[in-house]
């Protein structure tokens, strides 16, 4: 069995490739059971969280991803969300690679935000704005570089220190990246905000968004935690990644639901919609378009495939 360390996966899992990758498999679709989720007691302040997500496609491939975040983490300087990947023949069961997680799950979350992108910003869409200074940070910045013309990276951050600490990991980049403590005028200046935080209440509040933005929220993945208020549940066309993932675990889903405040039947597609073509993005150019994601386990096997097959090539050319 082949072991694929994180730094093996992002020399060969480019962010274009996984990206229109993730597009074909969500076209094909794979059998994706609802993922097990966990709270784990610990001796912080937060409780820790377990999620096992399996997901195979017939006579190809079973992969499962164990995964653990920690919201304590970042204290000690570590990663919240930390994991393993397990791919297995579809034929067989036979352990095929075991890939580091963590690394995993960044990339193909990523690709994900900037899969939806390529359906919902606006195609001219130059300013973006990431909020969070976690590990997923440097990658959405690149992903989305991959899909929209990105001239100008604001980043934002609790720590405006840690803001600063993402933005010098770019060197010579493509376009101009600085840290902000300003959020609010952020928001209003971005083409682009993406969230990726650990927030239980709203940080990105309606009545700062322009006409024509896109907002991406990725970082509540429980039912109490949530990243924008709902004015901008209100004001935005929303999609999801599934929709039996969002309704079920998003709070920024869930809660405007259990208000009143929107409809599973007012959620206007998700990425199974998207990428066949069944529901259209983006309708006109200053519409404000809003996708959230919980994550799905078709995203991982997607990711972990493409990893193993680029891996193995390279290992049979050398």
């Amino acid at each position: 069995m082949r072991t694929i360390t994180g730094a093996e996966l992002r020399s060969v899992l480019h962010h274009r490739m996984l990206i229109e990758r993730m597009r074909q498999t969500f076209r094909a679709g794979v059998e994706v059971p609802m993922r097990h989720h966990h709270t784990v007691g610990t001796y912080g302040e937060h409780d820790a969280t377990l999620l096992l997500m399996p997901a195979w496609q017939v006579n190809q491939s079973i992969g499962v991803k164990i995964v653990t975040v920690f919201p304590d983490n970042g204290a000690q300087d570590l990663p919240a969300v930390q994991g393993v990947y397990l791919l297995m023949d579809g034929k067989t069961g036979i352990p095929q690679a075991l890939l580091d997680g963590s690394a995993l799950t960044k990339r193909r979350t990523a690709a994900a935000s900037a899969l939806a992108a390529s359906y919902l910003a606006r195609a001219d869409a130059e300013r973006l704005l990431v909020v969070g200074t976690g590990a997923l940070a440097p990658e959405l910045i690149e992903a989305y570089a991959a899909v929209r013309p990105i001239k100008q990276v604001l980043v934002w951050g609790r720590s405006l220190e840690k803001a600063k600490k993402v933005a010098g990991r770019f060197h010579r980049p493509k376009f101009k990246i600085e840290a902000t403590d300003d959020l609010e005028g952020a928001v209003r200046g971005a083409h682009i905000v993406t969230c990726a935080t650990l927030a239980k209440e709203p940080i990105i509040r309606g009545d700062w968004l322009q006409p024509g933005q896109h907002l991406d929220l990725i970082g509540g993945f429980t039912p109490e935690m949530r990243e924008a208020d709902d004015d901008c549940i209100r004001r935005s066309r929303v999609f999801v990644d599934t929709r039996e993932g969002a309704c079920k675990e998003a709070g920024d889903i869930v809660q405007p639901m259990r208000a009143g405040i929107l409809s599973e039947d007012d959620i206007a597609g998700d990425l199974y919609d998207l990428t066949r073509g069944e529901r259209a993005g983006r309708r006109f150019y200053d519409q404000i378009t809003l996708f959230k994601s919980v994550g799905t386990a078709l995203e991982d096997l997607c990711a972990a495939q493409l990893a193993v097959e680029m891996v193995l090539h390279n290992d049979s050319i050398r």
